[in-house]
């Protein structure tokens, strides 16, 4: 019965692969239990040894390599059906996307799947059962989180190092190496326990090995998190700006008219608290007037001027258009208390289906459209800059922004501010807001920079410099938090991908020196 078992083709090549990409759900928020990454990436690994030595004997008599392509198959899709089936949820909004919900459970997740199934297609009939193989098979994984990260419109969503957002002493490198640098090392580290299966491994070494990994990591961050509580203190108070974050937990609602406007601006004024002698600014979040342009919000200015002073600014989402192209963009946009638009940033990653529809011209022939109110889909925003108001520089990041690292990565080294406005409905109450919001730990230390984020429905916090939750409204709360937040200049943060391709060629080098071991 066992030997049965063993040699089944559909429990290793099928069945196996997809439960240990499923179980990987954990080791991601809100979960956070690290164990189901080693389970996961050393089972997979295992795996992928053992069918490459029955892929010579008892599959077929020579090698056969789609039996790799089978296994990373049912590894992402097992991977991606459980970590992002949230993304169904988002076409309950509108009633022509519900047919789609089945198609969508299924057909995003056997896509991303394709990654792993290539790259396992690839590299599968090099992999043995020694230290070599895990390194060249790290880089494999790490390569399938860089591809789908950039290409395309890029989605790199749950990268495996996400899985350590709770280890902030840990992560504290993620501005040395970068975040697919970072990712290397953590897929690295969760493969390694298949080593204690291999027959010519020490395996005293390899837990040396890992204390000493340990041992460093934990140094390192929790000297920099240290260092930094000094050079804060030291920081003079004018360098210091007071900042509140709103979170009115507003219900999604298309078609507004003039009374429900009224209704949400009134909610907004009283959960802000305006103290007219205080120089402040609010932050509003995104989704707060769905499907209302900045022109209609104008007109009901009057009640910003009555509530607010000249010591405070606004900063909230909105759609605006282009009156001379008639291009429609979804921006954030920063106001005094006359309304007067000081600034406006139209956000550059805009979201397949849900902002913009691909292929519009032939899709909207079958009655489809963006998710988002409007039938047009949003143009994408070509500002690179930022806002300059006396001494803050602010790179603003609209929602889904907040998972592209490269946007940090080439934003301007004067940057000491950044400001992320979400609108996290679209999740509901699945983990898909957890996953979102532990994005913004990595975006902090990447940027070396303090992270304002305000969420309608979502998690808004105050996250500092080294991504530590400083304050933070939970999921479904409503109220405001505030703080004096230190605008800190400086040019140490990560600005590309270079020790991600060092690592990437060091590892295939020393693969290629150890394959044979």
């Amino acid at each position: 019965m066992i030997s049965k078992i063993i040699n089944n083709k559909i429990v290793f090549l099928f069945i196996l692969p997809f439960l240990l990409g499923s179980i990987s759900v954990f080791t991601f928020s809100p979960f956070n239990i690290s164990i189901f990454g080693f389970i996961s990436i050393s089972g997979i690994f295992l795996l992928l040894t053992y069918v490459n030595r029955k892929s010579k004997n008892i599959y077929r008599k020579k090698p056969f390599l789609s039996n790799f392509f089978y296994t990373g198959f049912f590894f992402g899709f097992g991977f991606f059906l459980f970590s992002i089936y949230w993304i169904s949820y988002s076409l309950t909004f509108e009633d022509s996307f519900k047919f789609l919900i089945p198609i969508s459970v299924i057909l995003i997740p056997a896509f991303l799947a394709l990654f792993f199934g290539i790259i396992f297609f690839l590299i599968g009939p090099f992999l043995r059962n020694n230290i070599g193989s895990i390194l060249i098979f790290s880089v494999s994984l790490s390569l399938i989180d860089y591809l789908r990260g950039n290409i395309l419109t890029g989605f790199p969503w749950n990268i495996w190092v996400y899985s350590f957002s709770w280890f902030t002493e840990g992560i504290q490198l993620v501005n040395f190496f970068g975040l697919y640098g970072l990712n290397l090392i953590s897929i690295t580290i969760f493969c390694l326990p298949a080593a204690f299966f291999f027959k010519k491994t020490n395996k005293i070494l390899v837990l040396l090995f890992y204390f000493l990994l340990f041992l460093i990591f934990y140094t390192a961050g929790s000297y920099n998190i240290n260092k930094n509580k000094k050079f804060l203190e030291n920081i003079p108070d004018n360098q210091f700006v007071n900042i509140k974050i709103i979170s009115p937990d507003l219900d999604l609602k298309y078609n507004l008219d003039n009374k429900d406007v009224h209704e949400i601006i009134d909610n907004l004024i009283k959960y802000s608290e305006p103290d007219k002698d205080k120089k402040t600014i609010f932050v509003w979040p995104e989704g707060i007037f769905a499907g209302l342009y900045l022109n209609d919000i104008f007109d009901f200015k009057k009640k910003i001027e009555k509530a607010f002073s000249k010591k405070h600014l606004i900063i909230f989402g909105s759609n605006t258009i282009n009156q001379d192209t008639q291009e429609i963009f979804n921006s954030l946009v920063v106001v005094n208390n006359n309304f007067e638009i000081l600034y406006q940033y139209n956000k550059r990653k805009l979201v397949p289906f849900g902002e913009f529809l691909p292929l519009e011209k032939k899709l909207s022939l079958l009655g489809l459209k963006k998710i988002t109110e409007g039938y047009g889909s949003f143009t994408s925003g070509k500002d690179k800059g930022f806002f300059k108001y006396e001494d803050i520089f602010l790179l603003p990041l609209i929602c889904y922004e907040l998972i592209f690292p490269e946007l940090v990565q080439k934003s301007s080294d004067k940057i000491n501010l950044i400001i992320n406005i979400s609108e996290d409905v679209w999740f509901k109450n699945s983990i898909g807001i957890y996953q979102h919001f532990s994005k913004a730990v990595f975006r902090s230390i990447e940027s070396n920079t303090y992270l304002v984020r305000a969420a309608n429905k979502g998690i808004s916090a105050f996250i500092d410099n080294r991504g530590n939750i400083l304050k933070k409204l939970e999921l479904n709360e409503k109220g405001n938090i505030e703080m004096k937040v230190p605008l800190i200049n400086n040019s140490y943060k990560n600005k590309n991908d270079l020790i991600f391709y060092l690592l990437l060629f060091t590892y295939i080098i020393i693969f290629l020196l150890k394959k044979n071991d």
